[in-house]
């Protein structure tokens, strides 16, 4: 049977920790004893660990001894600029481009994004970081991406450092999608989605001017999430055999 993985707030080099609602789940909910062995996700590797202490309570903390280190996936070399949209469908496809394997999701205030969504987004952003967390245990990944603040589209396209830069249009004359990844080899592609309304026409000039390539999933008008998850399953089946440096994502630094 598959074992429970869990990725640790705290590690050292033969040590982990799991604090707050990962202990109290696993210490209350599990019923954890001293002894019993689970996967865990230490500073982005996965070992076989066996619990040594269980401390529940208001504080809860359930400690590790690591053992050896498990084969895992490399994370995504993918950077996805999802642009702010109605929350609920957002939060769907950041938990499934998570399950997919990006390593980074920044959430884009768009021209066209909605002033009360964009107003609210900065409050939203730790439930966003607890939604990647969960999606990440679940597809049993041994990284958590990372999700930036929400940024205006112009600072993103200014501090855009990966080789590739790929933006979903829907200009019918566009290049497909694995065309461009096929046709320019890379080891770090940035992947932009549009809201709900497409980019707006300054947008455009300003992907155009920082060199972005345009390309297509084919005729069909898609949900901007519905398009976010297609094209990162797409980048996913030529970019899985890049390496790509793992990340510890959001976990808390060693002690």
């Amino acid at each position: 049977m598959t074992r429970r993985r869990f990725i640790a707030n705290t590690w050292t080099d033969r040590t982990a920790s799991l604090t707050g609602d990962q202990a109290d789940h696993l210490a209350r909910v599990l019923r954890a004893e001293t002894g019993q062995i689970y996967d865990i996700v230490a500073n982005g590797f996965v070992h076989r660990a066996e619990i040594t202490t269980v401390r529940p309570g208001p504080n809860p903390e359930v400690e590790f001894t690591l053992h050896e280190e498990l084969e895992s996936d490399s994370t995504l070399p993918l950077h996805l600029l999802l642009a702010i949209f109605k929350f609920d469908h957002l939060e769907w496809g950041i938990e499934k481009a998570t399950e997919l394997g990006v390593a980074r999701i920044t959430p884009i205030l768009a021209r066209r994004t909605e002033k009360h969504l964009a107003q609210a987004s900065a409050k939203r952003v730790e439930r966003w970081r607890r939604i990647v967390l969960e999606a990440s245990k679940q597809s049993r990944r041994s990284s958590i991406p990372e999700i930036a603040d929400p940024t205006p589209l112009k600072t993103a396209l200014a501090t855009e450092a990966s080789t590739i830069h790929i933006l979903l249009s829907e200009v019918e004359q566009a290049t497909p999608l694995r065309q461009a990844l096929e046709t320019h080899p890379t080891d770090s592609v940035a992947l932009a989605i549009g809201p709900e309304g497409g980019w707006t026409p300054e947008e455009l000039q300003l992907f155009h001017e920082h060199a972005w390539h345009s390309v297509t999933l084919g005729p069909r008008i898609l949900r901007a999430e519905t398009a976010a998850i297609a094209a990162v399953a797409v980048a996913s089946s030529i970019l899985s055999g890049t390496t790509f440096p793992q990340t510890s994502g959001r976990s808390p630094s060693a002690s």
